[in-house]
């Protein structure tokens, strides 16, 4: 079975090749699963929010968190939850078909109501710069310091810097962090959390490392 968060290409594109090629070898048909429509390569199966697929003995729940594309998906399995483009380490996916108000809730109302211990796998790793902007927007914020250093240095040894958790993106993620005082500040003093989160997403989709 091939799990699919949403369609773009760097996370769909290898689909029906894999398919293909498991047929060829094993004469089967392998599930392609991707969230609501058809726009997911080699998509057979189509699932949503509260949907539960079987993975061997492995149940995987399944988010639909729209935003980022207009089919994405959240998959949660056990202590993991693979994320996709709309979550990633201290940071989020771009808007491409969503709003504010849509990535408020894959976060703050599905992600950060998940357990803590909860380990996060997302679709790219943009950790270092992720953080570099979380630190412009709350420079105050000693467990952002922290984690910056951490995560360049482990980006010179060529170590991995995910998985993250969402207690760790609770405290470092400013996406996550809108109704905290420091994020709100960054926000010109916003309170509604949907639009302070619009106006830190701006803020990033602008932001010059080194500014």
């Amino acid at each position: 079975m091939i799990l699919t968060t949403h369609s773009h290409w760097d996370h769909a594109g290898g689909n029906r090749e894999l398919a293909d090629l498991i047929y060829k070898h094993e004469n089967r048909q392998i599930p392609v699963v991707g969230g609501p429509g058809d726009a997911v390569e080699a998509q057979t199966q189509t699932v949503t929010s509260g949907d539960v697929v079987k993975v061997g003995d492995l149940d995987v729940k399944v988010y639909f968190t729209p935003c980022h594309t207009r089919d994405h998906v959240l998959y949660h399995c056990q202590d993991a939850l693979f994320t996709g483009d709309t979550l990633f380490i201290a940071g989020c996916g771009r808007f491409f078909s969503g709003n504010s108000a849509e990535m408020h809730h894959a976060l703050n109302e599905v992600v950060a109501k998940l357990p803590e211990e909860t380990n996060i796998y997302c679709g790219h790793e943009y950790t270092a710069s992720n953080l570099r902007f979380a630190a412009h927007v709350e420079p105050e914020n000693e467990v952002v310091q922290k984690k910056l250093e951490w995560a360049i240095e482990k980006t010179k040894d060529g170590e991995p810097t995910v998985p993250s958790t969402v207690k760790e993106e609770l405290a470092t993620n400013p996406f996550m962090r809108v109704t905290e005082a420091s994020v709100q500040k960054f926000a010109n003093g916003e309170k509604d959390p949907i639009k302070v989160l619009g106006f830190v997403r701006a803020a990033k989709d602008n932001f010059v490392i080194g500014k």
